[in-house]
């Protein structure tokens, strides 16, 4: 585990980086977050993905899969990698305050 300080905020994130306590999530840490990984500024389709992964999390307790976030959110293969390049499962459940998907290597 590992902290790092955002907006005068100490966050704790687990052995992936991924944020320890999903409490600690704002939409505010979300952008500080995707900062950091190199994702840019959040536009609506990244809030698309988002709310989507957010909302996939709490109904089944995990965050989906590529393949089954470019089946459901409308959201092509080609646009994820754009949005959120190199991994985009992973760092988008990363910017939405949520664990590594189990499918995520």
């Amino acid at each position: 585990m590992s902290t790092e300080t955002t907006n005068e905020k100490t966050i704790v994130l687990d052995q992936d980086g991924h944020l320890a306590n999903r409490e600690d999530w704002t939409e505010e840490l979300a952008q500080d977050l995707a900062d950091h990984e190199g994702v840019g500024e959040l536009t609506d389709r990244h809030w698309d993905v988002i709310n989507y992964i957010r909302d996939e999390y709490e109904k089944k307790g995990d965050a989906p899969s590529i393949r089954k976030l470019t089946k459901e959110s409308g959201v092509s293969t080609k646009e994820l990698y754009k949005l959120f390049p190199k991994g985009p499962a992973k760092k988008a459940a990363k910017v939405a305050g949520l664990p590594k998907p189990k499918g995520c290597i």
